[in-house]
């Protein structure tokens, strides 16, 4: 591809990238475009019996993974996990990343949400947003001289105000992709995630049943993404195939970023109709 997309993903931990964009990451990459995952924390906390030092090694080998499987860049940043602020020193990495990659799109959390590191992440990513064009600031990385339109992952908090898309995105088709890249991330979805949700007593043994266990999981949670903008993808998809469509990923407008348009929505998000 003569000019190839370059996407850039910010989750705060290892495998929010995945379970959030990770449908249009396999999209984009079909086509030939760049993608990036950064996890803004090491992801130390999010483990029952493991250590934090293993757990950091461990989660760290489970990206390296993801972006062998999917051909992409995938980085995680010192911050600890569970203790992300929004100090000068995480924004000014965020900076870094950002002028490094250089990416048309980003990709991140919203201002509300329910884990503070992914609150953290998004004012960090919101507060770069005009930075990074900005040559006095972080000096030893070349200023952008334009400032990259971004746009927040779905989520379904109320409050302040709630989760509005502009650009919605059929992910059946990539089903499977999604499904492999969250089962990189075994010790989160094999491990702690049935603990949080007190079925590690439940959880299958087998490989066969781990994978179903995990379909049933993701299709359960983004399920319910689909049936709540059901007009949009209509609209987007036509009504054949829109009232057809089971799972989906939706980005809402970040304002302090180069605007998401209608004008660009198409470029940005070239497996749209």
């Amino acid at each position: 591809m003569a000019n190839p997309l370059r996407i850039l993903v910010i989750g705060a931990h290892p495998d929010d990238c995945e379970i959030k964009a990770g449908g249009v990451t396999a999209l984009y990459r079909a086509a030939g475009h760049r993608v990036k995952y950064v996890s803004v924390t090491n992801g130390e906390a999010g483990h029952h019996r493991l250590q934090p030092a293993e757990l950091a090694a461990t989660r760290k080998a489970e990206t390296e993974a993801v972006a062998r499987l999917m051909g992409i860049e995938y980085e995680v940043l010192e911050n600890r996990d569970g203790r992300l602020l929004p100090t000068l020193d995480a924004r000014f990495g965020i900076i870094r990343v950002i002028r490094q990659f250089q990416p048309d799109l980003i990709l991140t959390h919203r201002p509300n949400d329910y884990h503070p590191d992914h609150r953290a992440t998004s004012t960090l990513v919101c507060d770069a947003a005009y930075m990074v064009i900005v040559p006095h600031i972080v000096p030893e990385v070349p200023a952008l001289r334009v400032n990259p339109t971004i746009a927040y992952l779905s989520d379904h908090f109320q409050r302040p105000v709630p989760f509005a898309p502009a650009v919605v995105v059929d992910v059946e088709p990539v089903l499977e992709s999604i499904l492999n890249q969250m089962e990189c991330h075994r010790c989160q979805f094999y491990d702690w995630l049935p603990y949080t949700m007190c079925q590690e007593n439940q959880f299958p043994v087998d490989p066969v049943g781990q994978r179903a266990w995990l379909k049933k999981f993701y299709c359960d949670f983004n399920g319910p993404l689909a049936d709540r903008y059901r007009d949009m993808i209509i609209k987007t998809y036509g009504e054949e195939r829109g009232r057809k469509i089971r799972y989906i990923e939706a980005f809402e407008p970040c304002e302090y970023g180069s605007p998401l348009t209608e004008a660009n929505q198409k470029r940005l998000f070239p497996m749209l109709p």
